[in-house]
C-alpha cells in the first residue's frame, strides 16, 4: 500500500455535489492498494499514520501524533498512486489492485484506522471525487509498506 499523507486545517470530498466526507483539523490519506498488498500491509499503514509525530507541541515541533492532537482522518482510495510513468506518456496502472480486491483491503485499513479511536471520514469507493484540501504546514509524507516488509 501507498499512501500520501498531509497535515490539514480542513478538507472534504465531494461526490456529484454532496458533501460524503469532511473533517476539520487532522491527516488527509491518499490510499492505493498493489495487487499484492494484504491486510498486514494496511495494519501496518494505519498504525504508522496515527502515531506519526507530525502535530506541533507546545513549544512549537512537530512533537504530537494524531491521537495526542485529536485530529481526525479524511481517507480517499487513489489507485493512481500507482500509476507507473516511466515509460512513454500514459501512466500504466498494472500494479494497482482490481477494484474487486482493493475495496476489502481499503475497507479493512479504514477500520484499523478507526479502532485506534480516532474518527474517520472517507470519499466513496470507485466514485470521481472532488476533494479540497488546505494544507497546515505544508506538511506531506509518502509511504510505502513495500518500502517495510
Amino acid at each position: 500500500m501507498r499512501a500520501v499523507v498531509q497535515r490539514v486545517s480542513r478538507a472534504e470530498v465531494r461526490v456529484e455535489d454532496r458533501i460524503v466526507g469532511h473533517i476539520g483539523p487532522g491527516l488527509v490519506v491518499l490510499v492505493g492498494i498493489a495487487r499484492e498488498d494484504t491486510p498486514h500491509a494496511g495494519q501496518w499503514l494505519a498504525e504508522k499514520i496515527v502515531n506519526l509525530r507530525v502535530f506541533d507541541d507546545p513549544e512549537g515541533r512537530m512533537n504530537r501524533s494524531l491521537v495526542e492532537a485529536g485530529g481526525a482522518v479524511l481517507c480517499v482510495s487513489q489507485f493512481t498512486l500507482f500509476g507507473d510513468c516511466r515509460k512513454g506518456r500514459r501512466p500504466s496502472y498494472d500494479r494497482a489492485a482490481s477494484p474487486e480486491a482493493a475495496q476489502p483491503l481499503y475497507e479493512a485499513f479504514v477500520s484499523a484506522l478507526r479502532a485506534f479511536g480516532i474518527a474517520v471520514e472517507t470519499g466513496e469507493f470507485r466514485a470521481m471525487m472532488d476533494v479540497e484540501i488546505v494544507n497546515d504546514g505544508p506538511v506531506t509524507l509518502l509511504l510505502d509498506s513495500e518500502k517495510v516488509f
